[in-house]
């Protein structure tokens, strides 16, 4: 009887930012998971120095040499697995280098990376498919001293990421050191207003052939919702799967979360981050490299639909293969 090949992978962490401890802790997980479910498992991390790692050994001595070697790992790879949450390839730089290099990858392109990134650019494309996001101005240092107390405000640097957290501002005295630190993350902040509503979040995962599947929802029931990246979860958090919420409700978050993973052209796995309000289904953020730890929310959403972490990480490597054929 025929056997498949055991695939190759090359999972892909590390960095020279804040957020690159969640992206090392995620590809281990992965990395074992993977290994016990038969795949050829290969580690690439990027030290803080920039010089690439194929497990603990320094593949060269400068960073663009070492990057050079590594993109030889790659070669002899059949799916790379991305878990770069951070600067500079958590904004899609690696997933370019996979292009580059005709590796097929876990994960969206460097197009819906860059995109789902960049909070102001998500509002533009959420705008345009008719989905809320919060009201709200982008402040640089050049405008920072107009701006006005006008009352409670969330201060979010423009570029997502697990280290660039967002500020809530409920009095005068505390605005003017919240926009300073943010602007120290970040040469583009947001003011937007505060949405009273819940948190819930709604996991995407796209095959190739256009299906769409979605997990379990998920509502975050403790800790100030904007205090928290979307993909921060890690069990950490008041969380309950799945979400309380009626079917109409169930409905305008699922709608809006397939909108939104067509709209930025994601790829592999999302995660959406909404507030339910009254009135409206409002977004709040996009994660499109999410902490795929067994405890993180991807993981727990997808479980609680059927299906177990291994065979979600082993769905989102053959669909990856198959892709890139």
């Amino acid at each position: 009887m025929p056997t498949t090949r055991p695939l190759g992978v090359a999972v892909i962490s590390g960095g020279r930012g804040k957020d690159d401890p969640a992206g090392l802790a995620s590809a281990a997980s992965v990395a074992r998971s993977l290994a016990a479910g038969r795949f050829v498992v290969t580690r690439l991390i990027i030290a803080p120095d920039g010089i690439w790692h194929e497990g603990a050994e320094p593949l060269s001595y400068t960073p663009a040499r070492s990057l050079s070697a590594a993109i030889g790992v790659l070669a002899r790879c059949d799916v790379a697995f991305l878990s770069v949450h951070g600067r500079p390839g958590g904004n899609g730089a690696v997933a370019a280098l996979c292009t580059l290099s005709g590796v097929p990858f876990v994960g969206s392109d460097l197009h819906a990376t860059a995109l789902a990134a960049d909070r102001v650019v998500t509002k533009l494309v959420a705008s345009s498919v008719g989905i809320t996001t919060p009201s709200g101005a982008i402040v640089t240092s050049a405008t920072v001293q107009s701006v006005r107390w006008n009352g409670p405000v969330a201060v979010k640097p423009v570029t997502r990421g697990r280290g660039r957290r967002t500020a809530l501002v409920r009095d005068a005295a505390g605005l003017q050191h919240a926009l300073d630190t943010a602007l120290m993350a970040d040469d583009r902040i947001l003011v937007e207003e505060i949405v009273v509503g819940r948190e819930v979040h709604v996991g995407v995962l796209g095959r190739p052939d256009g299906e769409r599947l979605v997990g379990e929802l998920m509502e975050v029931t403790s800790s100030p919702a904007l205090m928290a990246e979307s993909e921060t979860t890690d069990g950490s958090a008041g969380i309950r799967v799945p979400a309380q919420v009626n079917d109409v409700e169930r409905k305008g978050l699922v709608e809006a979360a397939l909108t939104m993973f067509g709209a930025i052209g994601c790829s592999g796995v999302a995660c959406f981050a909404f507030f339910l309000t009254a009135e409206a289904v409002v977004l709040n953020e996009i994660t499109t490299t999410p902490g795929l730890t067994e405890l993180s929310e991807i993981p727990r959403m997808f479980a609680a639909a059927g299906m177990p972490y291994p065979a979600l990480l082993a769905e989102l490597v053959r669909a990856a293969e198959q892709a890139g054929r």
